[in-house]
């Protein structure tokens, strides 16, 4: 489903997607440079960014480094994640992204969260209005359930819109995508760029025997992570890596790649050295075995239906 996203020149969406979630505080600017360079010798042509992202200073550093590549870059950034997903609320936030990004055009914007208190009806009505004056390609929705997805798509569709990518969370340790949000993606013809295939830095091993980093500091991805079985997980993928040669990294982003429904796998690292096993993943090639040995040290979610036993 690459085809469904596309850089302005044309060419289809990289196999993988660089979120800069770090960049301007986690990256200092000097890091992000060579970071992008690495992402581009790589081929990576898909970069991810947000209005809530480092204050700012994500998008207007991911700006400043595309500008000479702008035509052969697909630019995705995310809108209401702070406030409504209102007109008002959506324009303001959009228009100083544009700003902060120095581009009119931006190739997909994304609603970055679910709003109970904001019709569908007043958001896409606001997208059409983007999209009639030229000022993004494709629409997206992150962090949306299936049945919201579906929901998007149905209010998208009385404006003459789409809904053309989803941003679900999905790696070894958070696989509920599996259940309804990537089949109902493959069904709808809707393209996949995931994020966090590490799990926060969970599935890279450094966290093994210890507890540090984000799983405390933060206490989403504690909530998210620092559970018993999940560290048991990462354990396990670490010894299954140092068994195969490779950093587990690159195993845990080469296991969500290997699904046939993801698009582009979002990476990402604070420095070049601390990319490189994910950039390792794309050129990594799991076999079938591989796969199912990986799946049998996770948790796999149960089905979304009951009676499955009586399916023939």
């Amino acid at each position: 489903m690459s085809e469904l996203i596309s850089t302005p020149s044309g060419q289809p969406a990289s196999q993988f997607g660089f979120g800069t979630m770090q960049f301007g505080v986690g990256t200092p600017q000097r890091d992000c440079a060579a970071i992008y360079n690495l992402c581009r010798a790589q081929g990576i042509n898909v970069f991810d960014t947000a209005y809530v992202y480092t204050d700012g200073q994500s998008e207007t550093i991911l700006g400043q480094l595309i500008a000479q590549d702008r035509d052969d870059i697909v630019l995705m950034t995310k809108c209401a994640y702070s406030g409504s997903a209102s007109g008002p609320n959506l324009t303001e936030q959009f228009d100083e992204s544009r700003k902060r990004l120095n581009q009119d055009m931006i190739d997909v914007l994304f609603l970055h969260k679910w709003d109970d208190e904001t019709p569908l009806e007043n958001t896409f009505e606001t997208f059409a209005r983007f999209k009639s004056k030229g000022q993004i390609r494709s629409i997206g929705v992150s962090n949306f359930s299936a049945w919201q997805v579906m929901k998007a798509k149905t209010v998208a569709k009385t404006f003459g819109l789409s809904v053309d990518v989803i941003q679900p969370m999905y790696n070894m340790v958070k696989r509920q995508a599996e259940v309804e949000i990537l089949p109902m993606s493959a069904a709808e013809q809707i393209a996949v760029t995931p994020y966090s295939p590490l799990g926060g830095g969970l599935l890279t091993g450094k966290y093994n025997n210890q507890k540090a980093g984000r799983l405390v500091e933060d206490s989403r991805y504690g909530a998210r992570y620092d559970q018993d079985w999940a560290h048991k997980t990462a354990q396990d993928l670490t010894e299954i890596a140092a068994q195969h040669d490779v950093h587990p990294a690159t195993l845990a982003v080469a296991w969500v790649a290997k699904n046939p429904d993801i698009t582009a796998p979002l990476i990402s690292g604070k420095t070049p050295e601390q990319l490189q096993p994910s950039l390792d993943a794309m050129s990594f090639e799991m076999s079938d075995d591989l796969y199912r040995e990986l799946n049998r040290i996770t948790r796999t979610p149960p089905p979304a239906t009951d009676r499955l036993e009586e399916a023939t």
